[in-house]
């Protein structure tokens, strides 16, 4: 046996720009939306004359801004709303609005339901199997007033669904799970080919959630559209407390982004990066646009709005997990309808309404005209963001002090 001690890394063979955790383990710092700072211009732009509109694929978004397929954010007349201002609203295939023909009455009955059975009641009424009659018909309720509609699936069943939708009208298919790789190892049942899926159909497909560079590259690479970036930033999310995965969602979204660029010059061809949650006000949705996304998905602030499905609730896709729920139920103040939260004009002033307003006037401020110039805008580490000058909006919890 020998008794030589063992012998840690040497310094100079860990990446550079890593820290120290122990002699085992070293990692790279990473950012969330109240550590950075974005750094005005040296021209300004009047916001009006800002181009905000965003590519998905084929489509082309006036708003570059998406509602998260949560069942207390979208049903139908959600999705029409947010159609007919310029969004668009991604309506959950596995949720309650293709389980019941009255999905509104289980919607009340979880907002009744007491906090400390709640997750019972969430994983009782998500037994009753989806029906492909009401996908068609969700589907079609929303084109017919001349919207865009997107849907969301898991992956194990989007190769099933992923006619079904198109025939019925869908203008996107978004395949979400929480994380979301090209290459998944599996036993028990076949793995989605995204490269055969998104060659069967003529609508773009959205893949997500991925936080990471290569794993984001392999997926830009089966032909997808767009891809949605972050695992557990949402409000009502628990992944990063279950599981303890999850990069905070300025620097995944940097990585993203950095995988897009690679892609763009290995292929010629864009995919739009999405950054999926963790977003509570505006400031946090420019933060988004600045650290490289091409468009936002945003369910805690719209499940605010009057119109939203949850009446005054909302929670994550994973909440009702039979096994291992990875969300909660959470109450939202309800204070403002869809467009006031979308584009105003805002009635308060803590950055949770008119998001587009905010994105407007920061690019001006950043002297952007364009989306893809506000990639380019210079970030800032800045962990006294939040608090400096702040003392007394703290105290009395009002503007930034909420």
């Amino acid at each position: 046996m020998s008794l030589r001690a063992p012998v840690a890394p040497k310094v100079q063979d860990w990446p550079p720009e890593t820290q120290e955790l122990g002699r085992f383990k070293r990692a790279r710092r990473a950012y969330g939306f109240d550590e950075v700072a974005l750094v005005p211009g040296g021209v300004t732009i009047n916001p009006a004359d800002v181009d905000i509109s965003t590519n998905l694929g084929t489509l082309r978004l006036p708003i570059p801004i998406l509602a998260a397929a949560m069942d207390g954010v979208v049903n139908v007349p959600f999705a029409i709303a947010m159609g007919r201002l310029g969004g668009l609203a991604v309506l959950n295939l596995d949720g309650l609005q293709t389980r019941y023909d009255d999905p509104d009455r289980v919607l009340a009955e979880i907002a009744a339901t007491p906090a400390d059975r709640v997750n019972g009641r969430l994983q009782a009424v998500y037994q009753t199997p989806v029906q492909e009659r009401l996908i068609d018909e969700r589907i079609r309720a929303v084109k017919r007033e001349g919207v865009l509609v997107a849907v969301s699936t898991v992956p194990a069943f989007a190769a099933r669904r992923a006619r079904l939708v198109q025939e019925a009208g869908a203008d996107c298919l978004v395949v979400q799970g929480t994380v979301l790789t090209a290459r998944h190892l599996s036993r028990s049942y076949e793995q989605l080919s995204f490269e055969r899926l998104t060659a069967d159909l003529t609508i773009p497909v959205v893949a997500g959630n991925c936080v990471e560079f290569n794993t984001a590259l392999e997926l830009m690479r089966t032909g997808i559209a767009g891809i949605l970036v972050g695992v557990g930033p949402g409000a009502a999310c628990t992944t990063r407390g279950v599981l303890g995965v999850g990069v905070p969602q300025v620097t995944a979204t940097s990585d993203v982004a950095a995988a897009r660029e690679a892609y763009l010059e290995e292929s010629g061809r864009r995919v739009a990066v999405v950054t999926d949650g963790g977003m509570r006000v505006g400031g946090d949705v420019c933060k988004a646009f600045a650290a490289g996304a091409d468009a936002v998905m945003i369910g805690s602030i719209f499940a605010g709005a009057h119109e939203a499905a949850g009446q005054g609730f909302h929670w994550g896709m994973a909440t009702p997990d039979a096994s291992l729920p990875r969300g909660t139920r959470i109450e939202v103040r309800r204070r403002a309808g869809l467009k006031e939260t979308l584009v105003g004009p805002a009635t308060v002033d803590d950055g949770s309404q008119n998001l587009v307003g905010a994105l407007r006037a920061s690019m001006g401020v950043c002297g952007a005209r364009t989306l893809r110039e506000f990639q380019e805008t210079e970030m800032v580490i800045a962990p006294a963001i939040q608090n400096e000058g702040k003392l007394d909006q703290q105290a009395q919890r009002v503007g930034m002090g909420r």
